[in-house]
């Protein structure tokens, strides 16, 4: 677990993202075509009926003419005629849909009618009733609705399996730049399968951390190279210094050297941290009686308070010691008096009372050679960045954040 963490915002996984996405195309799928199905049927349906109705009048004015009978089914001026069929300008055959219902509860009707002879003369009417053919498309409307249904049904669990294995693949590649940032620079998604996007992302991922590790890597042994040939010099300067005669120039050369001297094991205690170097030495101590030496030895006023449920933990007391002293440091450094340290169970809670962690250091960590906003002080920008590393290395946690009412607070969590 990388010991910097950011909250993240709660995501809705891909794999249902993409089965709503499928299960809203079908449904919009189904219901375009339940409604052109009904609207093409229904418009067959009336043209048969229309067409049935206008051949049967033929036939039924045919024997009407020859023989004066009528055809079962044909009717001389029914009352129920529609008002457009019942005075027709000429002789021709006619149609006419009728959506109510008659006097016998019969549904909608398709009629036909055409005069028996000249103007005035009765009007012969055969009609088709509509209820049974559009119980039928209320049938297939049904059909089609449940047919819907079922491929809804079958389609989206096989969206969510395929969505599954894609979902499945990023979060691979996902993962492994987690990895990455995290600072493990060895994680590698590793050759996936198909020839798609998300496998051009997992290659394109690991070139990415194969370029980051060498520049890391080449980064790393320049500070440890520089670290090491400026140690000889540095010891040679504070030893030169002791040589001069007492005096301002003299404090004032020793106090940069000194400075200079620090700067130099910080970069070679950096380096040793990123090459992975270091070891902890393990041993039972108390942890609040290391935590207020630690504070005694950075000779800045500082108030300890330790709890009663503060027992003995196991870890390296010389790097928890480190940890200590650099938060305490940069808390007097860049912060307002009062500086608290507090120990409670395996916590230690330092925390100052000045404008806090700039915001850019809160979202990425800390930055060697970066000290946030000028108005916080001077400094090289190491020493949250070793206790970060020391913090690992002792397989804790060092969480920064700012208190609501000012101040920055840097909480360090040691493990059972």
């Amino acid at each position: 677990m990388h010991p910097f963490h950011r909250s993240r915002p709660v995501r809705i996984p891909l794999r249902w993202k993409i089965a709503a996405l499928a299960a809203a195309t079908a449904c919009l799928v189904a219901a375009a075509v339940g409604v052109l199905v009904h609207v093409w049927t229904a418009h067959d349906i009336r043209q048969r009926a229309e067409a049935e109705a206008f051949n049967t009048m033929y036939s039924a004015m045919d024997v009407y003419r020859r023989t004066g009978t009528l055809l079962d089914g044909a009717e001389l001026d029914p009352p129920g005629l529609p008002a457009a069929l019942r005075s027709p300008a000429d002789s021709d055959r006619h149609t006419a849909y009728d959506a109510r219902e008659d006097d016998y509860g019969e549904g909608p009707t398709v009629w036909a009618a055409q005069r028996t002879g000249g103007p005035g003369s009765r009007v012969l009417v055969y009609r088709v009733n509509m209820a049974p053919r559009l119980h039928d498309l209320d049938q297939l409307d049904v059909t089609m609705a449940v047919a819907s249904l079922i491929a809804l049904a079958v389609a989206t669990p096989l969206a969510i399996y395929g969505a599954g294995l894609l979902g499945r693949r990023l979060g691979r590649v996902s993962e492994t730049a987690g990895r990455i940032s995290g600072g493990d620079l060895d994680a590698r998604t590793g050759p996936t399968k198909g020839r798609d996007e998300v496998s051009e992302i997992a290659a394109t991922v690991d070139l990415m951390a194969d370029s980051l590790g060498q520049r890391l890597r080449t980064e790393r042994q320049f500070t440890a190279d520089v670290a090491h040939e400026l140690r000889t010099p540095v010891g040679g300067l504070l030893a030169a210094a002791d040589l001069l005669p007492p005096g301002e120039t003299e404090d004032l050369l020793r106090a940069r050297v000194r400075d200079l001297r620090g700067l130099v094991e910080d970069l070679l205690e950096i380096s040793r941290l990123d090459a992975g170097a270091e070891l902890p030495a393990r041993a039972r101590v108390p942890l609040g009686a290391v935590v207020s030496e630690a504070v005694v030895r950075t000779g800045l006023d500082t108030e300890v308070v330790v709890a009663q449920g503060a027992g003995t933990v196991e870890t390296d007391p010389r790097r928890l010691e480190r940890i200590v002293c650099n938060l305490v440091l940069n808390a007097h450094r860049h912060g307002d008096a009062p500086v608290q340290v507090t120990v409670e169970g395996r916590t230690v809670v330092v925390r100052d009372h000045g404008p806090g962690f700039p915001q850019a250091l809160l979202l990425r960590g800390p930055r060697r050679f970066q000290t946030g906003a000028t108005e916080r002080g001077s400094g090289h920008g190491l020493g949250l960045t070793i206790a970060l590393g020391q913090a690992w290395l002792l397989g804790g946690e060092l969480h920064l954040a700012n208190a609501p009412d000012g101040g920055a607070v840097a909480t360090l969590r040691l493990p059972v």
